[in-house]
């Protein structure tokens, strides 16, 4: 299958057809997402990690456990996917991450989730990494959907100081800010602040997408302090800044307890890839001397601190490390506490949510992705006849067999020939053919300069002639 995999970097494993799907619940839910970022498999409480996770704990014991729920290789097509319920390869996306010094993003043309939950009467906000276009305001976050963001558009920065190779990424509502604190803080705040200022008779969409624990591995150091024991100098880190995290998610929660929303909001957590096992995918410096010299990053050769365990591989790979990734759902009263081995996607969650709120798609571009909801409220079989991944036996064991069953693999190979043909041009392979390592220079809207302290700002009108 390696030629076909090199048309689209996915393969296929099979589904039972799913039953008829049962009616959503009448209410219209508030929606809480939370994104993290490179997350490891084993790397929160529940999952037996000695990092202390109470509050994400919490969410997933007493919710439905995803226990086969799978992004893409890494970060930007699987936030593709999640925004539009659409596989990545259908608007150019599912070759690496935007890096930089690319100008494309996601096109303009896709709907996204955002879009048809605002039509539907959702207040819709945004706090944290954004990672699906940065060059041109039409890609940004509040023209995609948005009615507030308050964040960073490119894959990575400095957790103190926002900066990317020079070029401080941080805005609210497109207005770009020099603003001290700590990455996750800062978001959580806005989170909870968001929250306290919600109509409860108005239902809202809240897109939390975390940068931790992505690289650069950066903490404060009272966070790095609760993990003296651990030896390893980047795991600690890695470790504070989980545990960072689950004290926001806490947060997140307790302003909904207080705010007397929890009972009517679902909220659900995914990791978009898998953590890094390898240093090439683990951060995106610039440069190998910029890897070596930047707080938290890590040199070419180094082995990152997450684990996958039980799963093979990690984040850019195709092995269940890589892809199958931590996700659970939560939502007192509606939800029961179960475990779900059915496989899902990132692209199931967008069709999902849209029957929850009594939102639609839009006919022009079909959704891949199935609604879920029978399969985490009940139980049900999954709803997908295929999911674009690869082909594994997941329920006896997460390991290849294609050579087991030749007539299997022709069939999936017939299915994954009839994906190709769909694919749109990857952007990235347009964008740069090689891929060195090398990201590039942050290319911004050209509406705007940086000035000397950094910060971008709009250029003054020409005068007229």
């Amino acid at each position: 299958m390696s030629r076909i995999n090199i048309l689209v970097p996915f393969a296929l494993f099979g589904l039972a057809a799913s039953p008829a799907l049962a009616e959503s619940p009448a209410a219209r839910p508030n929606i809480i997402f939370i994104m993290a970022d490179d997350l490891g498999n084993a790397d929160l409480g529940y999952r037996g990690s000695d990092i202390r996770t109470t509050h994400i704990d919490a969410l997933a014991t007493e919710g439905v456990r995803l226990e086969a729920f799978y992004g893409e290789p890494v970060c930007t097509p699987s936030r593709a996917a999640l925004m539009t319920g659409r596989y990545p390869m259908r608007h150019g996306l599912q070759t690496l991450v935007i890096f930089p010094s690319h100008t494309y993003g996601l096109p303009v043309d896709e709907r996204t989730l955002p879009q048809a939950l605002k039509e539907a009467g959702y207040d819709t906000y945004m706090v944290g990494k954004w990672h699906l276009g940065h060059a041109d305001r039409k890609y940004w976050p509040q023209n995609r959907g948005f009615e507030h963001f308050y964040g960073n558009l490119v894959g990575e920065v400095d957790y103190f100081s926002k900066d990317r190779g020079g070029v401080i990424d941080w805005q609210r509502d497109g207005r770009f800010l020099k603003e001290p604190g700590y990455f996750t803080d800062l978001i959580g705040d806005e989170a909870v602040k968001l929250i306290e200022k919600q109509n409860p008779a108005k239902p809202f969409f809240l897109y939390f997408a975390s940068l931790a624990p992505h690289a650069p591995y950066q903490a404060p150091q009272a966070d790095k302090d609760k993990y003296k024991s651990i030896a390893d100098p980047n795991r600690q880190t890695y470790a504070a800044m989980i545990d960072e995290l689950d004290v926001q998610i806490g947060r997140i929660v307790a302003a909904l307890d207080k705010k007397k929303l929890r009972e009517n909001t679902i909220i659900l957590f995914a990791s978009d890839n898998g953590g890094p096992t390898k240093g090439l995918f683990a951060t995106g410096a610039r440069s190998e001397e910029e890897r070596t010299h930047q707080a938290g990053g890590l040199s070419m050769g180094a082995t990152p601190p997450p684990s996958n365990a039980p799963f093979r591989g990690g984040k850019g790979e195709l092995h269940e490390g890589g892809v199958r990734v931590v996700a659970f759902a939560n939502w007192p009263g509606k939800l029961t506490p179960r475990v779900v081995d059915a496989p899902l996607h990132m692209v199931d969650v967008m069709p999902t949510l849209l029957a929850l709120a009594g939102a639609k798609a839009d006919p022009a571009h079909p959704l891949d992705g199935r609604d879920m909801w029978t399969t985490i409220s009940e139980g049900a079989p999954s709803p997908n006849d295929d999911i674009l991944i690869k082909l594994f036996n997941l329920r006896s064991d997460p390991s290849d067999v294609a050579g087991e069953h030749p007539e299997i693999v022709h069939d999936l190979e017939m299915r994954l020939e009839s994906y190709a043909r769909q694919q749109k041009m990857s952007e990235w392979l347009k964008a740069q053919p090689a891929f060195l390592g090398a990201q590039g220079k942050t290319i911004l809207d050209p509406d705007f300069d940086i000035d000397d302290s950094g910060l971008p700002h709009e250029r003054p009108a020409l005068p007229s002639r």
